[in-house]
């Protein structure tokens, strides 16, 4: 009994190090997606046209988007592995067209280091939530009505055009992302366990991507709060 017990526990231990491995592999692969086609829109004054040219085109690739996310999130034990793994590629390629916009507004330089030093701390955080044995739900709550805060405060600002709170605004941004990078790795590790080792490949593929969904969502938000930090005087 002790050895079965012994067994299952290491095939849970060996799956949750397999689907952590797979998440950060597919969230690698949606954001080289996302930074290949804003650089290509970007670079192409047609595809910028056709995509970012009017209000129109523009609503059209944010809905599609919300589209996207809502249908991963709210369908996703009922669609098949491949169905996920389209739909988080097509919200890779649609954040890419509206992210394009970025390389107009900011300075190579002011990008690179906008999305390295992401790296780090996103890498920083992840890596605190995968081993800590701190229970980050404590301070899940808390993230989350931050984040509240941040859209309501944005809201707020559209009217106002205060730069001081933008720039305020932006720092908070990054401090909750990279809370919510801890406590969504940490939920991944979770997510393991609740189906331990009986976990299926259909199973296995769709927690990887909508795990990396989560983490990529983290990550670039995280990106956009810094651009902004860091072009504020430098564009």
């Amino acid at each position: 009994m002790a050895n079965q017990r012994t067994q299952m526990l290491s095939q849970v231990k060996n799956r949750e190090r397999s689907i952590l491995k797979n998440v950060y592999l597919w969230m690698t692969a949606g954001l080289a997606l996302t930074g290949v086609i804003s650089y290509l829109v970007a670079t192409n004054e047609t595809l910028m046209r056709i995509f970012l040219g009017s209000w129109v085109s523009l609503i059209f690739v944010i809905i599609a988007q919300f589209a996207l996310v809502f249908y991963l999130t709210a369908r996703l034990e009922k669609m098949s592995s491949t169905a996920a793994m389209a739909a988080f590629m097509g919200y890779s390629i649609l954040t890419g067209i509206t992210l394009s916009v970025i390389f107009l507004a900011y300075s190579g330089l002011v990008i690179s280091r906008a999305f390295f030093t992401t790296a780090a701390a996103f890498g920083g955080m992840s890596l605190y939530g995968m081993t800590t044995k701190r229970d980050l739900d404590g301070i899940g709550h808390y993230l989350i009505m931050g984040l509240w805060g941040i859209i309501i405060a944005s809201l707020i600002n559209m009217l106002l055009g205060s730069a001081n709170i933008y720039y305020l605004i932006s720092i908070i941004g990054v401090l909750v992302f990279l809370g919510l990078t801890a406590w969504d790795t940490q939920k991944i590790k979770r997510m393991n366990d609740a189906y331990g080792s009986h976990m299926d490949e259909d199973t296995y593929i769709k927690l990887s991507i909508i795990g990396a969904l989560i983490l990529y969502l983290d990550f670039i938000n995280i990106f956009l709060f810094l651009l902004r930090i860091f072009g504020r005087n430098n564009r």
